[in-house]
């Protein structure tokens, strides 16, 4: 496959042939950086781990030069950050068990551009050889413009494929803005309580972020437990760790529906709820 970067990688954790490790994948998680599908896609990962059946493969789409560092990794440059978070995110896809992991390796400067052909040419051409039965991207709510640009890109992409190279679903999962938020219809609700240990490795070898000054670990965990146990106010917790995520497979069934409009859909209903609700009791 011939990927726009020069400095692009696809990494097959059991040596096998590339095209091998993509055509045997079902769930796929498309994310700006390093340690993103792990944060949102850990479902995926979890649906496939361990199978015969089922295989996960992870798309990293920029380079993850801007990350915040401290620690020993304060006077590290953007170039040797880039080093590092790729052999951390390696290590990750052999922890969770991957297929590949594909490293598009573009700045967060180009992935912002609308006008960027190569990487959506470069995610046809992954998604083509995949053609996976679930996507996991970032959702349109996110607060972080380069995570918002990525599902925009992954959802341009795949409305460029053919509708039999589609996916069946196409999720968009949280990271930099969480969706408790969503009315409890609207949510996807992943339940991802099994193999603890799992969740915490895929996320905790990521050390450059976490000793870097940034708990993912224990705030993902946090969230997950949070999201299980403020899911129902008058129910028992039937979970002890939930991932939400936002369906966006009518995105891709409905070529006319606009991102912007569907999103802003959601979150109408969001403050219908509310207004209703204060409306009934005040």
């Amino acid at each position: 496959m011939n990927l726009y970067k020069s400095s692009s990688e696809i990494y097959v954790p059991d040596g096998s042939a590339v095209e091998k490790a993509l055509a045997r994948t079902t769930h796929l998680a498309i994310g700006a950086h390093q340690d993103d599908n792990e944060i949102m896609a850990y479902h995926g990962i979890l649906e496939c781990f361990g199978r015969d059946d089922r295989h996960f493969t992870g798309v990293t789409v920029t380079n993850g030069a801007g990350s915040a560092r401290d620690g020993i990794y304060a006077r590290y440059t953007d170039e040797d950050m880039q080093k590092v978070r790729r052999v951390e995110q390696k290590k990750a896809a052999v922890v969770g068990d991957s297929a590949a992991h594909v490293f598009l390796d573009y700045t967060s400067g180009e992935v912002k551009d609308a006008k960027n052909v190569q990487v959506v040419a470069d995610l046809k051409k992954v998604l083509d050889a995949a053609r996976p039965q679930v996507i996991y991207t970032h959702n349109l709510a996110d607060k972080h413009d380069t995570h918002v640009s990525v599902a925009l890109r992954t959802i341009r992409a795949l409305r460029e494929l053919p509708k039999e190279a589609r996916p069946q679903r196409l999720y968009g999962c949280e990271v930099w803005r969480n969706l408790d938020w969503l009315n409890d219809e609207d949510k996807v609700i992943f339940n991802v309580q099994e193999r603890e240990n799992l969740a915490m490795s895929l996320v905790g070898v990521f050390d450059s972020q976490i000793c870097g000054g940034k708990r993912y670990d224990l705030a993902t965990a946090g969230r997950r437990r949070a999201n299980a146990t403020y899911l129902a106010s008058h129910a028992v917790d039937e979970t002890a760790a939930v991932i939400f995520g936002l369906d966006l497979t009518p995105l891709l069934e409905n070529e006319k529906l606009n991102p912007s409009e569907y999103v802003l859909g959601f979150i109408d209903r969001f403050k219908q709820d509310v207004s209703t609700r204060l409306a009934k009791l005040g």
